[in-house]
């Protein structure tokens, strides 16, 4: 009779304070269950940035890409993003969200993205706002890639968080490079 190979245990983690809640006490990835906690209002703010040539942002500028106006297809990009975010980030709780912006703004080499994100759920926004941005970038990636394959997407980050038992989060500012 062939042998069954065993499976080995995994190895219990102790539970410490300011841990994961992501990963069981053995280390296995799992839904964080937000039955218990309060329904609060909830808002994020997320920022990014996308950064281009001359020629790129010449064309966008002066409504000439050949797909369309790139900064609006980016704004619903972002919304509709911040509306699936938990059906392509695994452990994110399905949220009704009230509320979802999308900004772009003309910078020196590009666009600065930001994102506004609210709801009155039982567990925060920020992966949402954080979606909407890097979907809103990707939005005018695709548009612009034909003119510009070198284009950057970076510096995407929480701006700021309210609700919650957590209270309020606001990013430090920090020296630009």
């Amino acid at each position: 009779m062939p042998r069954v190979p065993r499976v080995p245990k995994v190895p219990r983690v102790p539970r410490v304070p300011g841990a994961l809640s992501h990963v069981d006490r053995r280390g296995r990835v799992k839904m964080v269950d937000v039955g218990d906690k309060p329904v609060t209002t909830r808002e994020a703010i997320a920022r990014g940035e996308i950064t281009m040539t001359s020629d790129a942002l010449r064309l966008i500028r002066r409504g000439e890409v050949a797909k369309g106006d790139p900064l609006q297809a980016a704004r619903l990009a972002g919304i509709m993003a911040a509306k699936q975010t938990s059906a392509i980030i695994p452990l994110c709780h399905p949220l009704p969200l009230t509320h979802v912006s999308v900004e772009l703004t003309p910078a020196r080499r590009g666009y600065r993205i930001e994102s506004r994100v609210r709801t009155n759920a039982q567990t925060g926004v920020e992966m949402e706002a954080l979606v909407a941005v890097a979907v809103a970038a990707l939005t005018v990636y695709d548009m612009v890639k034909a003119v510009d394959k070198a284009m950057v997407i970076g510096d995407i980050f929480l701006v700021e968080k309210r609700g919650g038992r957590s209270g309020v989060y606001r990013r430090k500012a920090r020296a630009t490079r």
